[in-house]
């Protein structure tokens, strides 16, 4: 267990735990899938065994409540130990004769991880020997669930689809925007974002872009990929754009990889939740398009100013405990800062350069039963699903975000990006304090040693 220590808080105990009873973690290959949907037409395949597939699905269904396409090489015992070509290979074809997708993206696992699977050499072997599959878009990404996280792997896959397809072009499109969306923002962050960008005169290029693909479609006809989502002829064009945003720290390695392919200069946002991360974004986008910034996003600035007005009394003091993904976490807690919280606890899944920069009095990285130690005289938990029972067993409210959400509705359109998402999550959790506020008003807390509930000894108990 990892710990950072901070000046202004509590070193938590460094007590060895011999098992994690309720994870925050989820593995590589399933954020690495998680990017493959955000291309349209893909299918994302699992090197590795039917249960490594199995587990990932079932969370990605429950989350999103969709159909996820997703396929495994069904390593046995003995393709592990011998090698996993042969299994990959015949995937592949299987997966081309059957479903004809515009791209497969696959993901390693611990099984071939471990074995030491060579998978670049697996790729040209097996562009090798299939040449008449030469139409269809391969990316390998070698993500172990052994190391690393969510973020780790969603990141990976994005670097190796921007090194494997972007092409760089000699000509710039002045009004194409490249955006490399972390996997902290949701679907409806992202159409969010599209909207912005588009009053600015841009048509943006999102890699990938969740938004069409997974934020709730009826197709006409059963399709075993993904169903909408960025091209394979649009990641192509990346090269032309007339530069790129990079939203999250993981995804630096693919902003990175993008600008050194294409000299397509990107810019860096550590989060877009916030006033001062939204003002910057704004700006860039408006030297970016030489465009006045639009008479919407003007008003959606005034809102969400009078709305942090209106709500930072509700803020004040409140002791809050985070635990989410590291991007999502450091959006998060310097958003709560921002409204004069005090962030007591946060807790990442994974180590990451961005908890140094976390506002808290305590970060480590731990799981949500480190989460429960460490809130117990919080006001309120902000975690995903998982959260849930610790929050019950403490009392205290959990305000849900991050992945999986799986016990309310329309878990993948919530936005907390932009003047409107920052507005409408400071509305969220600042709502959770006043509720919880007029319920102590409501019931009283009994004290005056007979049972009952009385307002402060006003009914003549000699309680005070």
């Amino acid at each position: 267990m990892s710990h950072i220590q901070r000046t202004t808080g509590q070193r938590f105990p460094n007590a060895a735990k011999a098992a994690s009873t309720n994870p925050l973690k989820m593995s590589q290959p399933l954020g690495a899938a998680l990017a493959y949907l955000g291309v349209d037409r893909c299918l994302p395949l699992f090197h590795g065994s039917q249960g490594c597939t199995a587990f990932g699905l079932v969370l990605l269904v429950r989350h999103f409540r969709e159909a996820i396409p997703l396929q495994t090489t069904a390593m046995d015992q003995v393709s592990t130990i011998l090698g996993g070509y042969d299994n990959l290979e015949q995937a592949l074809r299987t997966i081309v004769e059957r479903n004809n997708p515009a791209m497969i993206g696959v993901a390693t696992t611990g099984v071939t991880e471990t074995k030491g699977e060579d998978m670049g050499g697996q790729y040209s072997l097996f562009r090798q020997r299939n040449p008449d599959l030469a139409g269809t878009a391969l990316v390998f990404a070698n993500t172990p669930d052994f190391a690393g996280g969510f973020e780790e792997g969603f990141g990976k896959a994005v670097t190796a689809i921007v090194e494997r397809l972007v092409e760089p072009s000699p000509t710039t499109v002045k009004t194409q925007l490249n955006v490399l969306a972390g996997s902290h923002l949701s679907p409806g962050d992202v159409e969010e974002l599209r909207d912005i960008i588009e009053s600015f005169g841009l048509s943006p290029i999102f890699l990938p872009d969740l938004s069409l693909s997974m934020s709730g479609r009826q197709p006409s006809d059963f399709t075993a990929t993904s169903l909408g989502g960025v091209t394979v002829e649009q990641i192509r064009s990346m090269g032309a754009s007339v530069a790129t945003l990079v939203i999250g720290e993981h995804m630096r390695i693919a902003g990175a990889a993008l600008e050194l392919k294409t000299d397509v200069p990107s810019h860096f946002f550590s989060r877009l939740t916030g006033l001062e991360a939204s003002d910057r974004l704004i700006r860039t986008l408006a030297e970016i398009s030489g465009r006045p910034v639009a008479a919407k996003l003007r008003r959606q600035r005034e809102s969400l100013v009078d709305g942090m007005l209106d709500g930072h009394f509700f803020y004040s003091r409140k002791r809050i405990a985070v635990a989410l993904e590291p991007d999502l976490l450091y959006a998060v807690t310097s958003f709560l800062a921002d409204m004069g919280a005090e962030v007591v606890a946060a807790v990442s899944p994974t180590q990451n350069a961005v908890l140094e920069k976390l506002k808290a009095a305590t970060v480590m990285v731990g799981d949500h039963s480190d989460v429960e130690t460490l809130a117990r005289d919080a006001d309120l938990i902000v975690s995903n699903s998982h959260g849930r029972q610790g929050a019950a067993r403490l009392g205290v409210p959990l305000h849900r975000m991050g992945l999986p959400m799986f016990d309310r509705l329309g878990a993948g359109l919530k936005v907390s990006v932009g003047y409107r998402g920052t507005r409408e999550l400071m509305f969220e959790i600042g709502n959770l304090f006043l509720s919880r506020e007029m319920d102590h008003d409501a019931h009283p807390t009994p004290h005056g040693g007979d049972g009952h509930a009385c307002g402060g000894g006003s009914c003549g108990c000699s309680a005070v």
